[in-house]
């Protein structure tokens, strides 16, 4: 009887641990999971920093969500102008070259922030100047990041990597949301600024971030970066000349891309979304602010954790859109905070299994001498589109009268849901052989 009672417990051990090497199973390759610990905690300071900029120009500008939208403009624009460009350069050079200056330019405009916050000098127009130069370091940085699973995994384990990377990002984002106001808080003890309306107590989550960077240029200095043959002997326009004509007769990575460009004008737009129903809405403070923030990346963290364990991420592709319709829609009727947290949730997963579904059908087309140029175009369409996305979604839920923030979102939910059954057709469903 003993034995036989310890049997169901034994059984369960046993399947977590074969759902743990299936989930975690790219983590294997040491020099992959080198660079996936130090992504991760980069980013925890990189979303801290991200959750208390919005909260910060909220706070510059008496709840104004076209402000939001507007930084957004500045931090995106950059991706608009020079992916394309980015990506025949990527293909060119030195990824560890690219990703050292990248990553050296964004701890300086952190410092910046930090520094000028903690003085009392930040204003609007200064949040959007950082903003931008950081847009123009990550119009190199995200495409060169993206291939870099290609670089330290073999083709059988570069779905699982894809998926690992989304759940890097998205712990760091629970996480960075999820202590931001008790980071707030500390700050104040440690740098001053109790009162409620001095934002030099938001300088601290900004301090933090510039550590977190050192950690990640010393691993980037210090990884075997594979010494292989870039392109480079045309010129830059022809190269991106060539990036485009491979996509436009790919249908797999086309309509894909097509969708994916068309979600981000409308519903993938949170982070104007969330800030402005946390604080305008539901009259949140920072502890609720974060917390709102944190159920979102909780979401995509299950989802990017589900799509790591499916053998075919690509089956998602269709799921992942229609789910994250519905859990826009739930938002906008949302009657208050709590409620809102768990719809939120709901968002992060549905958007997560998504992306990683398109992610996956992009990467594991493209020919390895294709892929900085194909992976930047993927950047262009999903964060480039994201300028005029915010001016759209911030300007919507900001209308006075009938209106209103909740009848915004549902009108940008109904823009997204004409866009998946125009292209419902036509979006793949195997992962290509």
């Amino acid at each position: 009887m003993k034995g036989a009672a310890g049997q169901p417990g034994q059984g369960a051990l046993s399947r977590a641990r074969i759902w743990g090497r299936r989930t975690f199973h790219a983590l294997r390759w040491p020099e992959y999971r080198r660079y996936w610990l130090s992504q991760m905690l980069s980013l925890v300071g990189s979303w801290m920093q991200t959750t208390a900029q919005s909260y910060l120009v909220l706070e510059l500008t008496h709840n104004d969500s076209a402000a939001l939208g507007w930084v957004t403009v500045a931090q995106f624009t950059p991706s608009l102008l020079l992916s394309l460009f980015a990506g025949a350069i990527i293909d060119r050079a030195s990824r560890r070259r690219i990703l050292l200056t990248t990553q050296s330019f964004l701890m300086l405009t952190a410092l910046a922030l930090a520094v000028t916050t903690h003085l009392g000098l930040v204003t609007l127009p200064l949040v959007l100047a950082l903003a931008f130069v950081s847009g123009l370091a990550n119009a190199f940085d995200m495409p060169a990041r993206q291939t870099l699973a290609a670089e330290f995994v073999p083709r059988e384990d570069f779905a699982n990597a894809v998926a690992l990377g989304s759940l890097s990002f998205n712990v760091s984002r629970t996480l960075g949301q999820a202590v931001f106001g008790g980071v707030a808080a500390l700050g104040v003890s440690l740098l001053g600024g109790g009162d409620a309306d001095n934002v030099a107590r938001l300088a601290f989550p900004f301090y933090l971030n510039v550590l977190s960077f050192v950690v990640v240029l010393w691993v980037i200095a210090t990884l075997p970066f594979p010494a292989h043959e870039r392109g480079g002997r045309r010129d830059v326009l022809s190269d991106i000349r060539e990036g485009l004509a491979y996509v436009r007769v790919t249908p797999v990575i086309r309509y894909t891309l097509t969708l994916v460009g068309l979600l981000s004008l409308s519903i993938i737009n949170f982070n104007v979304l969330i800030p402005y129903f946390a604080r305008a809405v539901y009259g949140l403070r920072e502890g609720g602010f974060g917390a709102l923030n944190a159920a979102f990346g909780a979401g995509a963290m299950v989802g990017a954790l589900w799509q790591a364990s499916r053998p075919n991420p690509l089956r998602n592709l269709r799921l992942g859109a229609v789910l994250l319709l519905v859990s826009g829609l739930a938002l906008a009727l949302a009657p208050g905070g709590v409620a809102a947290a768990l719809v939120l949730a709901c968002c992060g997963f549905s958007m997560l299994t998504f992306l990683i579904s398109a992610n996956s059908a992009v990467q594991l087309t493209v020919p390895d001498a294709l892929r900085g140029r194909v992976m930047s175009l993927y950047s262009l369409v999903l964060v480039g589109s994201a300028p005029l996305g915010a001016v759209i979604s911030s300007n919507l839920i900001a209308q006075s009268g009938w209106l209103g923030p909740k009848w915004g979102l549902i009108v940008l939910v109904a823009l997204a849901a004409v866009s998946l059954a125009a292209l419902w057709r036509s979006l793949p469903r195997q992962l290509p052989r």
